[in-house]
């Protein structure tokens, strides 16, 4: 595999089948009214919240972005493209917290030898983050300027962390379901399994638990559960 170097997935793992946990299979999907009615307050949550969040993050996007461009080569943000939506592509946006020209500045047996670990979580053994990129990582920092996808309306404030293409691509059944929603700034597998579990499979249960049971009470619970979840620094390093 391939190794973006900008890329936050390290690794992933071949799932050789994904099912939906078994408590879904008796889930009824929500009545197409009372859908529209939560994604329409969904929307308006992500706008609002979004744009908040952003102003009231600007002096620590600020001064990561300072740190960024005078610790390393290179440009402040990265972007890269994800599935979105309908399957429809589009770049999201992080700080960088890599450095550029990785082949000639690193080892790459290392990163050869972490492809090996079939993991889907950043890793602080990775020689291509900096110094200041492991401490945006950990702290999560690195994920604010998506706030601007929210505001936009190519990401949600909760739901399935947005994947890169690959990923997806030798599931045509999970890629159609999980694409039936915004892909999220943080959601079920960041506050439930992450620490213990960072694998496809258990994102993929996850994600497809959430888009089965899905509701603004469950986002606002998810979204409550995050901010403890990013001061322990649960599966970001």
């Amino acid at each position: 595999m391939v190794i973006n170097a900008q890329s936050d997935v390290i690794t992933f793992e071949a799932m050789p089948e994904v099912r939906r946990p078994a408590p879904l299979v008796s889930c009824m999907p929500l009545p197409a009214e009372t859908t529209r009615i939560s994604d329409t307050a969904k929307r308006a949550i992500d706008i609002v919240g979004g744009g908040v969040l952003l102003v009231l993050t600007s002096p620590i996007l600020l001064a990561a972005a300072i740190a960024v461009r005078v610790s390393s080569r290179g440009p402040v943000l990265f972007f890269q493209n994800r599935v979105g939506k309908h399957e429809q592509l589009f770049r999201v946006a992080k700080l960088r917290t890599m450095v550029i020209d990785h082949e000639s500045v690193i080892d790459l047996s290392v990163v050869e030898a972490l492809e090996c670990q079939g993991i889907l979580t950043k890793s602080e053994d990775d020689p291509r983050v900096t110094r200041v990129g492991r401490i945006l990582r950990r702290t999560s920092i690195d994920e604010l300027p998506q706030l601007w996808n929210v505001v936009r309306g190519e990401m949600s404030l909760i739901g399935p962390r947005p994947v890169l293409p690959f990923m997806l691509a030798p599931y045509p059944e999970l890629r159609r379901t999980r694409c039936t929603v915004r892909p999220g700034m943080t959601g079920l597998w960041q506050i439930r399994t992450r620490q213990e579990n960072t694998t496809a499979a258990a994102m993929a249960s996850d994600d497809l638990e959430y888009i089965a049971t899905r509701t603004l009470r469950g986002d606002m619970a998810i979204l409550a559960r995050t901010v403890p979840a990013v001061l322990k620094g649960y599966g970001a390093v």
